[in-house]
């Protein structure tokens, strides 16, 4: 029996739900794999029009813009991990078990999930581990927040802070130390690739080692 995981995605990001064609699907399929390659600055709607054998006119039909198609791929990741984490804690009580599972499951290096079936996971997890901050840091963050376009983001932060409050329930800090976490795990890791110097990880590039940083932060 094959499984097939499905994410409903914010309707404010899109203008036509991509899901639900074979175009729109090829679009976050092979928009993954554009903006892995080449960069999101160089990225656009006419070089992933020619890519895919479709016009450009045609994928304005689905996003707005690059921005938004940006935000929808980066949301979904974040939903999908939040997915594996309720996944491996499921059946587990312990709280503090369940906050070092978290952060080895965040600090992995992604490999594809086979249960989806036209998203890379492995591609998606490097561009945000590259681009995902481009997501919010723009001047119209506060108009998006307002439309929930980070709500996948800050249902992982909160589903983590609801753990270390599990965990300690006297500690000021949950919703900080849960998004510093989420952070750390991707920065730190890019820092480990890209700009070594900066992280104390760089030399091995050893994810364990991240892990018992992390989890040396918390504990």
């Amino acid at each position: 029996m094959e499984l097939s995981l499905k994410i409903k995605m914010n309707e404010k990001l899109f203008l036509r739900n991509p899901e639900e064609t074979e175009l729109g699907r090829k679009i976050i399929q092979h928009g993954i794999v554009l903006i892995h390659k080449i960069g999101f600055e160089a990225f656009t709607f006419k070089k992933l029009a020619e890519k895919i054998t479709t016009t450009e006119s045609g994928i304005y039909r689905y996003f707005e813009n690059k921005h938004r198609l940006l935000i929808y791929i980066v949301d979904w990741y974040w939903s999908w991990q939040e997915y594996r984490i309720i996944y491996h804690v499921y059946n587990v009580k312990n709280p503090e078990i369940k906050i070092k599972k978290t952060i080895q499951l965040l600090s992995a290096y992604v490999k594809d999930d086979m249960t989806t079936d036209y998203i890379n996971e492995k591609l998606l997890y490097e561009i945000v581990m590259c681009e995902g901050a481009k997501s919010f840091l723009t001047k119209h963050v506060t108009e998006d927040n307002k439309a929930k376009l980070f709500k996948p983001y800050k249902d992982l932060c909160a589903r983590i802070a609801g753990f270390i409050k599990e965990y300690n329930p006297k500690y000021k800090y949950p919703n900080t130390l849960a998004s510093t976490i989420i952070e750390m795990a991707h920065s730190q890791k890019f820092y480990m690739q890209n700009l070594p110097s900066l992280t104390d990880f760089g030399g091995e590039k050893d994810e364990k080692k991240l892990v018992a940083f992390l989890e040396e932060l918390v504990f």
